[in-house]
């Protein structure tokens, strides 16, 4: 690549980008130390939401098919006995 495009690429000089890069990465490290935090339980918590969301759209559709059967046991007789009165 060439310096223009790099630039371009980078957003600024590769020594300046990697300065605030740097510089970006020390101040989130230190912020993650501050609140106690580690990659790894980053990494376990993201986990852990994706199993909560991916558990609970499950919860969900378990009880969006427990209401569907609760309904049909009302609505399917009701609906047969008209269709069959409906005829005559």
């Amino acid at each position: 690549m060439s310096s223009d495009r790099m630039r371009q690429f980078l957003g600024g000089s590769p020594v300046g980008v990697l300065v605030k890069f740097v510089l970006l990465s020390i101040l989130v490290g230190a912020l993650l130390v501050l609140w106690g935090l580690t990659p790894s339980s980053l990494l376990r918590s993201l986990q852990q939401l994706f199993q909560d969301v991916f558990g609970a759209g499950f919860d969900a559709l378990r009880n969006v098919f427990q209401y569907f059967l609760y309904g049909a046991v009302i609505v399917g007789p009701i609906w047969l006995l008209t269709r069959l009165f409906s005829r005559r």
